[in-house]
């Protein structure tokens, strides 16, 4: 299977060649031709699979000249908005006419989006806020559009944008390509799959299964909570990887990690939501052009980000959704490479994991690390108050005392 057998035009297939695409990948040899026929489309694939290039090749090869808004890809977050629009570009950059697109995202300038809605924007990539401000606003016009693109469904829905999604719909034209894209489906993706796509083309890829289980090395490390900075530490010298993404579950978190890593010598940067927009974006520009070692990320890195040959990740803090664990250790192992992911396990989180296996039909061996076996074999036990036993009492744990007083 090739590209140009696909129904791909001389100036797509041009810049596919420069950046080296030989053959589609299975996602992408799925989707392209039922959305170049306009066909709405329900697609399931594992992260890493391609599936960005699925649906932007085909929105370009439709694309018209005329200054109007043609396509709206929803992202949930802004780091894969800004990727999704840097994709566009690289794909589209020998179409007849320049492909002019609109990055609509909360922490940036909603007057620079609007500038550039106004000067005749064809696509537009945005987080589902920004977008109902744009459209309240009357910047954003959808009586033309042609296609929608929903690209990691169930995220928009984990983040809590289900109102925005319904709102969406209301506004959106009768005749219409609708097009969602999704790595996990659970019971809320499929009811809104069943309310938005008509007579929908399925694709199903094994999704909701541990991306590239052949590709990835999953290991399981059994550690104190108090002891994994050091063993991170380790880690990092044993195995002297030259880029490693590690997730927590917190910003507070990040950035303590991050100067902990520091402090040891190690150039570490973190990510969070609550940096600014272009600090973010630099960051991970940084990392992507290997300008330091290590990114200590909270969830918002774990889905659609591409890492070109990301050699490790590594599990600080357990994702709160056994879903996420796909995600986040999905960012390694991509475009056929191979990969390495660490979850680090503590006796309070050994129950969480077992779930991880669980729904993820995985069983990766435990290992411990001579010098840092785990002494703490008696998990946290919360008290009826809410606080932890053997644990420093909070602030809350703290007033509940002044009040009893």
């Amino acid at each position: 299977m090739t590209f140009a057998a696909l129904g791909l035009s001389a100036p797509l297939l041009k810049a596919l060649v420069e950046l080296d695409y030989e053959h589609p990948t299975p996602v992408q040899a799925a989707a392209i031709p039922p959305m170049l026929q306009g066909r709405d489309l329900w697609a399931s694939a594992q992260t890493g699979s391609g599936k960005t290039a699925a649906f932007v090749l085909p929105i370009l090869e439709r694309l018209e000249a005329t200054a109007r808004v043609q396509a709206l890809i929803v992202a949930p977050t802004r780091e894969l908005a800004v990727q999704t629009e840097q994709a566009i570009a690289r794909y589209g950059r020998h179409l007849d006419f320049p492909v002019v697109t609109c990055v609509a995202v909360g922490g940036a300038p909603i007057e620079r989006q609007i500038q550039t809605l106004a000067a005749g924007a064809q696509i537009v990539v945005a987080t589902p806020g920004r977008l109902l401000d744009l459209l309240e606003q009357g910047a954003l016009s959808l009586t033309k559009l042609q296609t929608l693109v929903l690209d990691e469904a169930d995220r928009l829905l984990s983040l809590g944008f289900h109102d925005e999604l319904t709102a969406l719909q209301k506004r959106l034209p009768t005749d219409l390509q609708r097009v969602l894209f999704s790595a996990t489906f659970p019971p809320k993706v499929v009811a809104l799959a069943e309310l938005m796509l008509r007579d929908p083309i399925r694709i199903n890829l094994d999704a909701g299964t541990a991306p590239g289980r052949e590709r990835i090395e999953q290991r399981v490390i059994e550690v104190d909570e108090s002891q994994r900075s050091r063993l991170l530490i380790h880690l990092l010298h044993v195995h002297a990887w030259p880029q490693l993404l590690v997730f927590v579950a917190s910003r507070r978190a990040a950035d303590d990690v991050a100067l902990e890593l520091s402090r040891a010598g190690f150039r570490a940067w973190p990510l969070h939501g609550e940096l600014g927009q272009d600090t973010r974006t630099q960051t991970l520009a940084d990392f992507k052009a290997r300008r330091f070692q290590v990114l200590v990320a909270t969830d918002l890195a774990a889905r659609g980000l591409d890492i070109v040959q990301l050699p490790a990740v590594l599990n600080f803090d357990l994702p709160r959704s056994a879903a996420d664990y796909t995600h986040r250790i999905g960012r390694t192992g991509r475009a056929g490479e191979t990969g390495v992911a660490v979850s680090f396990v503590s006796v309070n989180n050994a129950g969480h994991f077992r779930l991880i296996e669980k729904r993820h039909h995985i069983q990766p061996e435990r290992e411990q690390i001579p010098g840092f076996e785990p002494r703490d074999l008696t998990p946290a036990v919360r008290d009826v108050n809410g606080g932890i036993k053997g644990k420093r009492k909070s602030k809350k744990d703290k007033l509940r005392e002044a009040k009893r007083s």
